[in-house]
């Protein structure tokens, strides 16, 4: 007795053997995997039928050799074990996976010779273009204008406005805190944060003044910037109380920072928060939830920014760039150390 002819094969399934279940030539069911134009509506879900029935997969390098390209990208990271460039990175890797796309990872550690020769590198492997991830939001040189594969920056902008950059936007950052403050009742603002060079400190502070200014309302002192650390959060906290002992929120420029005034309130007898509200940036899991109480925090949505950038990369690879620094939301994440949480 003949078998009935079905899709149980023992060997891996051919494009030759979606055309002839589907009952086309090998040049329409190549078409109408590809989403060629020129194949019949009708037509092509035959085949794509066909090929789901064969459990068929088309061999990706030979699809990315007529299409020119090699399924490759190219992440490139000045700050491999940075707390902010793995969230960027593992967001980009989670769209690039969702194509199927393999990824190149590079650090160069903050070198620009070992980045030069990490680009060079991956142009010798083919990749399709590539990512460059900073460890902060100061702009950074741009790997110019001559690159033959489409580049996008994420978190670090290039200083080139003709590149493309994805930064999470810190000034909209100040402001949503504040707003989050004042819903809470308080009107005694102060600000702590980190080193005055880095632009993020500066955009927080500026947001956040926008805010308090729209209310009605200043900072209390001004804000003091200096080192992003538990101990500075202690010792701008000690100096805050002398001066400024009304003080019911202190906004800190990251969770770091917030940890220390923490500890300072509760030494001074202050309760948070309802004598202190604090609030932190960053939303670092590790601080946030060891914090007494836990730590409201501003979350970057660095994965977001991640999948972004590698989103805009497939355009730039498909024929669509765009230029120019595009900044995406961050968002609040409201716990203990500024509201009662049932």
């Amino acid at each position: 007795m003949t078998p009935a002819p079905g899709p149980a094969r023992s060997h891996t399934a051919t494009l030759t053997d979606v055309a002839r279940l589907a009952g086309v030539s090998v040049a329409t069911a190549s078409k109408a995997l590809n989403g060629r134009s020129q194949v019949r509506a009708e037509t092509r879900q035959r085949v794509i039928e066909a090929a789901e029935r064969l459990s068929f997969r088309p061999n990706q390098l030979a699809r990315g050799l007529l299409a020119g390209r090699t399924g490759t990208v190219g992440l490139l990271t000045s700050d491999l074990e940075g707390r902010f460039s793995i969230p960027i990175l593992m967001g980009a890797e989670d769209a690039f996976g969702a194509g199927e796309v393999a990824v190149f990872l590079c650090d160069a550690r903050g070198d620009a010779i070992r980045e030069q020769h990490h680009v060079r590198a991956l142009l010798g492997r083919r990749v399709d273009g590539l990512i460059v991830v900073g460890s902060r939001t100061d702009p950074r040189p741009s790997l110019g204008r001559d690159l033959p594969v489409p580049v996008v920056y994420a978190y670090a902008p290039s200083d080139d406005p003709a590149d493309l950059s994805i930064v999470p936007d810190n000034v909209d950052a100040g402001r949503i805190a504040v707003e989050h403050l004042l819903a809470c009742g308080r009107t005694r603002i102060a600000h702590i944060t980190g080193d005055p060079g880095y632009l993020a400190a500066r955009d927080r502070a500026d947001g956040a003044r926008e805010a308090l200014a729209g209310a009605g309302l200043d900072f209390v002192g001004e804000p003091r910037f200096a080192e992003w650390s538990e101990g500075w959060g202690r010792a701008a906290t000690a100096m805050l109380l002398e001066g400024h002992s009304e003080v019911d929120a202190v906004l800190c420029g990251s969770d770091q920072i917030a940890r220390g005034v923490i500890e300072v309130l509760r030494e001074r007898g202050h309760r948070v928060p309802e004598d202190v509200a604090v609030m932190g940036f960053d939303n670092w899991q590790v601080l946030t939830s060891a914090s007494r109480p836990p730590l409201t925090s501003v979350d970057m949505n660095l994965e977001q920014v991640g999948r972004a950038a590698a989103q805009a990369l497939f355009g730039a690879i498909d024929g669509i760039p765009r230029s120019g620094v595009e900044t995406l939301p961050c968002r609040v994440v409201i716990r203990g150390s500024t509201a009662h949480l049932s």
